[in-house]
């Protein structure tokens, strides 16, 4: 696949990630052409300075990794980055609200984040390990119901990643109308045409570089 790099944020969410290696990672995505960095959102204004120019945008996670924040918390987050030059955002879900069938709390959380992207991309990361299928397609359908541009598989800071079950379960469950992104243990060329092929139209991960070489990466993301 000639466009691989177009699909991959380029990924460092590391909590002990210093400015350098943020630094590092721009220079890669600027290098091989991926479609974003995607960093805490402590580093957005990095990013955003070091890409500037670019064709790459900066992704900021919010709420992460746990989505057990506030609404008006992860909102306001979402609201900062923006303000210092995200152009996507990535957000976890309350999954312990989805697990109570608190189906308007979750669309509520999802509605106010989106509320903050206006027009920019958001990503909603369901946490596929801790669900079900059926709540796997529930989080799906709140997801588009709340204007989310993405629906994604991961944190990569859970017991376990994107699987191709999970993505071709997402990709049936929003048709075309959504994007399905694979992310969490996405390491080599092998594991993300797969991921592709059942239907992830975005890849997360800190392996990107790796990625495109055709060899495994050492990263857990």
């Amino acid at each position: 696949m000639e466009n691989l790099a177009s699909y991959i944020d380029h990924t460092l969410l590391k909590p002990e990630a210093s400015a350098e290696a943020v630094r590092q990672l721009c220079h890669e995505a600027r290098e091989h052409g991926f479609a974003s960095v995607c960093v805490n959102s402590c580093r957005v204004p990095l990013a955003a300075a070091e890409l500037r120019g670019s064709s790459v945008v900066v992704c900021a996670v919010v709420g992460f990794p746990l989505g057990a924040m506030d609404s008006d918390a992860k909102a306001f987050e979402a609201k900062k980055a923006v303000e210092a030059g995200a152009r996507e955002i990535d957000m976890v879900i309350n999954i312990g609200a989805l697990k109570d069938e608190a189906y308007d709390l979750v669309e509520e959380d999802i509605r106010k984040v989106k509320q903050e992207c206006g027009s920019l991309v958001l990503k909603v990361i369901l946490e596929t390990c801790l669900l079900s299928k059926e709540e796997i397609v529930r989080a799906c359908e709140i997801a588009r119901r709340a204007g989310a541009d993405y629906v994604k598989t991961s944190t990569g800071f859970s017991k376990g990643g994107a699987t191709v079950e999970d993505v071709a379960l997402m990709r049936r469950t929003v048709g075309s109308a959504m994007g399905v992104k694979a992310s969490g243990g996405v390491r080599s060329r092998k594991d993300a045409l797969a991921m592709i092929e059942a239907g992830a139209s975005r890849i997360g991960a800190s392996s990107g570089v790796a990625i495109l070489g055709g060899d495994a990466g050492e990263s857990g993301y």
